[in-house]
C-alpha cells in the first residue's frame, strides 16, 4: 500500500524552470532506459531509439484560457476555461471573493460579457457571446503553469506550444512534446522512427495537488481524448514487428493505456476512442501499449510522479531524481527531460 509521502522529494526552488531555452533540442536529457543513468542532450534521443520505433505525440493546442474580469457589482473574478463544451459554451475555474449566482454576467478582458450557467463542480458553466474560441483566441491570455512566476509574453505563447500543436483545447502544454523542432524530426526521420498523433485536451487538473495521504482515496481530474484508427492500426503494426512505442508525454500515455485498459475490460481488442478518461496509473498498473516514455521531471508528491514510478520503477525513479537534483537539472514544464523503459 503506497503513501502520499512515497513520491515525495526535497526540491531546491532554484531548479524550477521559470522560462525555456532558445533552443527547443538543447534541453538536458536523462537516459534511464539502460539500467544506469546517463547525462544527454535532447539532441541524442534519435541515437537512443531504433529504425521501425513509434513515437506517439499529443497533438492538442494550448488555449489563451486566462481571463481578467469584472462582475456586475464591480468585484474582480480570474476565470480559466477548463473545456470547451459547445460553440458558444465552456467549463471554467472562476476565482472571485464570493462564488457568481446563476444568471449573473461577468465583464471579461474589458471587451465581452459572458453568463454564468449551472454548476458543474468544481466548474461553472459560461455562455459566451460568440463562438468560444474566437474570443478566446483574441482576448485571452496563456495559462502558464501556477510555478512560473512570470505572465505569459509573447516568447511564452511561442514556447509553451508545441511545434505540431493543431487541435484547441488543452490548458496545459503537454510539456515533453516542447522538446522537439523540425531539426530533430528530420533526424529521426531519417533514422526510420516513425511518428504518430492522438489528442488529449490537458486540463487544469493537472496541476490538482494530491490532498490524501491514502492515495487510493485520490478522486483524479477527468479529461477528453481522440484515438484514431490510424493510430490503432499503426501500434498493432509496430507490435508485430517487435519495435516499440514510445509515448512522448503522460498525456499521450494516459490516452493510449485508458484506450488500451477499457478495451481490455470489455474483451475486445483496441480500438479507435473518443471518451472522457480519469484514469489514475500508480504502482502496480498493468502497462498494455506503451514500452518506453519521454517525459519532462515532475512535481513531488503529484499523479504524475506516481504514473512515472509505476513505469518505470519506484527506486529507478528515485535514483533517477536524485541524481537530476545533484546534477542540477532543470525542472517541470520549462525543464529537461528523462527517457524511461518499462520496468
Amino acid at each position: 500500500m503506497f503513501t502520499l509521502s512515497d513520491f515525495d522529494f526535497n526540491l531546491p526552488p532554484e531548479l524550477i524552470a521559470q522560462s525555456a531555452l532558445a533552443e527547443r533540442s538543447a534541453s538536458r536529457l536523462l537516459d534511464v532506459s539502460g539500467g544506469k543513468l546517463v547525462d544527454r542532450r535532447f539532441s541524442e534521443l534519435p541515437g537512443l531509439l531504433d529504425a521501425g520505433d513509434l513515437l506517439v505525440f499529443n497533438d492538442t493546442k494550448v488555449l489563451k484560457a486566462r481571463f481578467l474580469g469584472q462582475k456586475a457589482s464591480g468585484g474582480r473574478v480570474e476565470v480559466l476555461v477548463e473545456r470547451l463544451t459547445g460553440a458558444t459554451t465552456a467549463l471554467a475555474q472562476i476565482r472571485a471573493s464570493k462564488s457568481p449566482a446563476e444568471g449573473t454576467t461577468i465583464r471579461l478582458a474589458d471587451a465581452f460579457d459572458v453568463t454564468v450557467g449551472e454548476r458543474v463542480e468544481p466548474f461553472y458553466t459560461l455562455h459566451f457571446p460568440a463562438e468560444c474560441l474566437t474570443l478566446i483566441e483574441q482576448y485571452g491570455r496563456l495559462p502558464l503553469p501556477p510555478y512560473i512566476e512570470h505572465d505569459a509574453d509573447a516568447y511564452d505563447e511561442t514556447r509553451y506550444q508545441t511545434v505540431y500543436a493543431a487541435n484547441p483545447g488543452a490548458v496545459a502544454a503537454p510539456t515533453a512534446g516542447l522538446h522537439f523542432d523540425d531539426a530533430l524530426f528530420a533526424e529521426l526521420e531519417k533514422r526510420g522512427i516513425e511518428r504518430a498523433t492522438l489528442t488529449l485536451h490537458v486540463g487544469a487538473g493537472t496541476f490538482q495537488p494530491v490532498r490524501v495521504e491514502n492515495i487510493a482515496e485520490h478522486k483524479m481530474h477527468s479529461e477528453w481524448y481522440d484515438l484514431p484508427q490510424s493510430l490503432v492500426d499503426r501500434i498493432a503494426a509496430v507490435k508485430a514487428r517487435g519495435n516499440k512505442v514510445i509515448a512522448v508525454g503522460t498525456t499521450s500515455m494516459r490516452a493510449l493505456e485508458a484506450a488500451a485498459r477499457d478495451a481490455a475490460q470489455a474483451n475486445r481488442p483496441l480500438s479507435a476512442t473518443q471518451a472522457e478518461t480519469d484514469i489514475f496509473i500508480t504502482p502496480g498498473y498493468e502497462f498494455r501499449v506503451v514500452d518506453r516514455l519521454v517525459t519532462n521531471f515532475h512535481l513531488p508528491k503529484s499523479t504524475l510522479m506516481m504514473l512515472v514510478s509505476a513505469f518505470a520503477g519506484m527506486e529507478t525513479i528515485r535514483d533517477a531524481y536524485r541524481h537530476a537534483i545533484e546534477q542540477k537539472y532543470r525542472f517541470f514544464s520549462y525543464g529537461d527531460a528523462m527517457l524511461l523503459t518499462r520496468a
